[in-house]
């Protein structure tokens, strides 16, 4: 790392101790911005990275609500707007056990660039709280939103931050948070969050955008060595929403997926997961990634080791940060897998990532690969603004357009500064430089 970066990584350091995840994303960034910094020397002029580390507001509230028992709980809530200098805060609320400052700020952070590679005037931020939905009743749910929305409320607007859904929040949150929102301010402003349900805001494609476009993402890196996901044999970890839609789409593109997975385990089909009966199992039933393996006679469910053993072509990790390993990277590449794409937000490592990039593996980061979640959301923006709906084949190809857009943007910048093929060099320095050059021109703010 060059030094006058080290000294900022230090900083930041100092400044956020213990938030570990949120070091893991600054390293990521910083590790390719030293051809930036040689070649624009008007960024460290005018302190670029020091700004860009430090989010703008950072927002911890209480959430008290009161459980089906008439226990009184508290919980407590987050949102950090990281930087608006290309549009209003864009990002995510996560419900789950594991968010303090630290995911919030890792999350926040890589919105940042995430956003400016899509090309769209949206800013990054994210958002959450640390209850577990996992186990509540639908009231406990709906209260629970009510009350983290009393005070996020004043917070959002279409003009200054839109929130949306990630792990733990779906349409059905953000229904309760919407009304909440609604009820309180007296307005009807769609465009305040988006992931809403089509018949009151809405945009299709939406649910599908993220795993859809992680598949168009990978399928475009395999088509620069001349191959396709037509035939080819593909991991996917997780089965939530991410995970499903992309067993779907690249099934639908002629691949066949082997795997998905929950926190107990994951299950192995080698004629390929039937995705109606992993729907039904994972968002009707609720139920658990063992449930598929039960009723598929094909499919068998591993409780212990690690999903990335299943030999493949193609790893597309959806779950959850840090799940793929340097030892599960080394595992992958043994057993010959050509490409991964990052489904979720900084899956892989720091190791498992270098190991991928040494052994010439063409490697897809989630800013980049993920961004089809962020880029239909901003199209629902879109919609709302000008009251319109949009076609279901109309969204979809907007979102691959953006996709494709997005993949030969960091093509294009990775060769220009001297990394050929390098997808996350080409993707951090694609994102960074339409910020910086945004924060400059709007002075120090």
């Amino acid at each position: 790392m060059e030094p006058g970066l080290a000294q900022i990584r230090e900083e930041v350091v100092r400044r956020n101790p213990g938030e570990t995840e949120f070091f893991q994303a600054v390293d990521e960034i910083f590790a390719t911005l030293g051809p930036v910094m040689e070649r624009h020397p008007e960024y460290v002029e005018h302190g670029i990275l020091r700004r860009m580390v430090e989010p703008e507001r950072q927002i911890i509230f209480r959430v008290p609500w009161v459980d089906d028992k008439g226990v009184v709980k508290i919980n407590r809530g987050f949102r950090v707007e990281f930087n608006s200098a290309l549009g209003p805060y864009k990002g995510g609320i996560r419900f789950h056990p594991s968010v303090y400052l630290g995911i919030m700020k890792f999350l926040g952070f890589e919105q940042v660039f995430k956003n400016s590679l899509t090309g769209m005037p949206i800013g990054g931020g994210k958002g959450g709280a640390d209850f577990n939905p996992a186990g509540r009743s639908e009231g406990e749910i709906m209260r629970f939103c009510q009350s983290f929305m009393t005070e996020l409320y004043r917070h959002i607007g279409k003009d200054t931050d839109v929130p949306a859904g990630d792990i733990g929040v779906g349409t059905r949150e953000i229904g309760f948070m919407f009304g909440q929102f609604r009820r309180i301010t007296n307005r009807f402003e769609a465009g305040v969050f988006t992931g809403k349900g089509v018949s009151w805001g809405g945009s299709l494609v939406r649910p599908e955008a993220t795993g859809h476009g992680v598949v168009m993402f990978v399928d475009q890196m395999l088509k620069t060595s001349d191959t396709s996901l037509d035939g080819a044999k593909v991991a996917v970890s997780g089965s939530g929403n991410v995970a499903l839609n992309a067993i779907d789409y690249a099934q639908r593109l002629g691949a066949t997926v082997l795997t998905a997975s929950d926190s107990s385990g994951y299950v192995i089909d080698e004629k390929g997961i039937d995705i109606e009966l992993l729907r039904q199992i994972k968002t009707v039933e609720r139920g658990r990634i063992s449930d598929y393996a039960e009723r598929r006679d094909c499919a068998h469910f591993v409780s212990e080791g690690s999903i990335w053993d299943v030999p493949v072509d193609v790893a597309i990790p959806c779950a959850t940060q840090n799940e793929l390993t340097g030892d599960d990277a080394n595992t992958l590449v043994k057993n010959g897998v050509k490409a991964v794409a990052e489904g979720a937000n900084m899956p892989s490592t720091h190791q498992a990532i270098i190991t991928f990039r040494d052994a010439g593996v063409l490697f897809g980061p989630g800013k980049a690969a993920n961004a089809g979640g962020v880029a239909t959301s901003a199209l629902e923006m879109q919609q709302n603004a000008s009251r319109d709906t949009w076609s279901f084949d109309y969204t979809h190809a907007r979102l691959e357009e953006t996709m494709i857009d997005i993949h030969d943007r960091c093509v294009a910048t990775a060769e220009d500064f001297g990394y050929p093929g390098d997808y996350v060099t080409g993707a951090n320095i694609a994102g960074f430089l339409k910020v910086a050059d945004a924060m400059i021109a709007q002075g120090i703010v």
